[in-house]
């Protein structure tokens, strides 16, 4: 279980997530389209990759995903932070 996501970009798109058993792990977002979906891919530091995508306020994973659904929902909100900061230096 995911305890929080600290959002500092080592690199772009780069973050720390701090785990409720105490360690720390660096997770790697990155935005694509898959056929008319806009998916987020997030690839842990051991190299597993997960597909998450949004429909209506729900963060979803691929059916072949296996990630626990507090990892996607807090995942999920650390993306939304990403969208909001994208969307607030457009303008």
């Amino acid at each position: 279980m995911i305890q929080r996501i600290v959002l500092i970009n080592f690199r772009p798109m780069n973050y720390k997530i701090n785990l409720a058993d105490g360690t720390t792990h660096l997770i790697n977002i990155t935005s694509a389209y898959f056929k008319s979906w806009h998916v987020w891919n997030v690839q842990f530091e051991d190299g597993k990759q997960f597909m998450l995508f949004k429909v209506g306020s729900e963060w979803m994973q691929r059916t072949e995903d296996y990630l626990d659904e507090k990892v996607v929902d807090t995942i999920g909100k650390c993306i939304d932070k990403i969208i909001s900061k994208r969307n607030k230096l457009a303008f």
